[in-house]
């Protein structure tokens, strides 16, 4: 994960290119219920403005941050999965009946791996990402973009560039779990 960005621009077809290899994600139904706000250069401070104002950025770890040249916004749509589920294929899972019906909500689980999708696309590419979540001034960038209510934000992607001085957080000096502390075979 990146944490410090060049401004230079990434070619919208680049940003299209990434988001079409995302879309390729699993999908429950092939529902596809997710969507992408793409905010690029000046227009990412309709983001930042409001989930991180300039007067709380001094001091701020990773100042690089601020200068990335696309904000992404995932969101995950619920409706699109009921209504998917309501059609004659899939509709004797009952999983139409409403949000409440699903025992996972799946509109999260493949917004996700498309967003992880999108990550990979994106080193793969050369670019620096951070997927990291909107903890302050979601209902005020909700309202700015316009964005229809039922939408469930995952949270943000920064998306660019690498600056050369681009630094990894203390998390990344963590040890990585070995498969035998993540693997239950035949039982937990």
């Amino acid at each position: 994960m990146c944490r410090s960005f060049r401004p230079d621009p990434v070619a919208p077809d680049l940003v299209d290119h990434l988001v079409d290899l995302a879309s390729r994600a699993p999908s429950a139904g092939k529902t596809q219920g997710w969507h992408l706000v793409v905010l690029e250069g000046d227009q990412t401070d309709r983001f930042w403005r409001h989930a991180f104002p300039v007067e709380r950025r001094a001091g701020f770890t990773w100042p690089g941050l601020f200068t990335a040249p696309v904000i992404l916004l995932p969101f995950a749509d619920p409706s699109a999965y009921v209504a998917r589920y309501s059609e004659p294929d899939k509709a004797r899972t009952g999983l139409g009946a409403g949000p409440d019906a699903w025992p996972t909500p799946y509109w999260t689980v493949d917004a996700s791996m498309s967003v992880m999708t999108l990550l990979l696309a994106a080193e793969d590419a050369g670019l620096g990402a951070l997927f990291f979540a909107v903890f302050n001034g979601e209902r005020e960038v909700r309202v700015e973009l316009g964005v229809p209510d039922g939408q469930q934000l995952l949270g943000a992607v920064a998306l660019g560039w690498p600056s050369p001085d681009a630094q990894s957080g203390v998390s990344a000096t963590r040890m990585r779990r070995s498969p035998s502390q993540i693997i239950h075979r035949d039982g937990w």
